[in-house]
């Protein structure tokens, strides 16, 4: 792809502050997008103010309506169109067995993780929709695709965004809105860090290729989605997992 394969195009990102979302932030701006960054945490803002191009900064609840609206309407406002919007903002969850589930964390993680994405793709649609079309990726997980001890909400809720895009994707096909999603394996995030050494040891024991996964690696994979390059594909979920799934 050309270098600057997105120039002019304005892409909205969700969880944007950190990790995945800022790297995709930074790597959509590298290649000539405009970008705005919804996240409820400020770090997002100074995220905005070191991109390559422009970059606005939205502080947003995805759980909310109005707030994701405004993200929307913000993007709008600012740069006139709505082009590409990647639906990342996520939480993980307390894990528990099933039998001690507790229903509030278990809402809260099916509010940010699914209903989020919805709202995200709801309010997006119908801005490309007024316009020339667009692209959705949302972000899944392996654990979409496999199970892990008392991983509940989470599997579950990624597991839904799975079959949310696909169905995005079939209503849409006919009216210029790809939809696809991506499931990374176990990336190099804060989230990740906070993890015990010995469970960062047993996950590299598992990872086929050695190591774990880097942000911008999965940021590669959204940009490439969001391309024309991509033009054909809509509905499917792409593995970024370093070969974890085809165990």
């Amino acid at each position: 792809m050309s270098a600057l394969v997105h120039a002019g195009r304005v892409v909205v990102i969700t969880g944007a502050a950190s990790g995945i979302g800022a790297a995709t932030a930074h790597l959509f701006a590298e290649q000539g997008a405009y970008v705005v960054l919804g996240d409820i945490d400020e770090a997002a803002r100074e995220v905005a103010a070191t991109l390559a191009t422009p970059g606005l900064f939205v502080r947003t609840d995805v759980t909310q309506p109005d707030s994701v609206e405004q993200l929307m309407s913000a993007a709008m406002e600012r740069f006139s169109r709505l082009d590409i919007l990647v639906a990342n903002a996520g939480i993980a969850e307390t894990k528990s067995p099933i039998h001690e589930l507790d229903l509030v964390a278990w809402q809260r993680v099916i509010d940010i993780n699914l209903t989020g994405v919805a709202l995200c793709n709801q309010y997006a649609a119908l801005r490309m929709l007024q316009g020339s079309g667009g692209v959705i990726v949302n972000m899944a997980s392996i654990l979409a695709h496999v199970g892990q001890v008392n991983s509940h909400a989470y599997s579950a809720s990624k597991a839904a965004v799975v079959n949310l895009t696909r169905s995005i994707a079939l209503t849409y096909a006919r009216q210029g809105i790809r939809a696809n999603c991506v499931s990374p394996g176990y990336i190099e995030t804060p989230l990740l860090s906070r993890l015990p050494e010995q469970v960062i040891t047993a996950i590299l024991e598992k990872q086929p290729i050695g190591r774990l996964g880097q942000p911008v690696e999965v940021a590669r994979v959204v940009s490439f989605l969001a391309s024309d390059a991509a033009s054909l594909i809509t509905g499917a979920c792409i593995n970024a997992d370093g070969g974890y799934t085809a165990v």
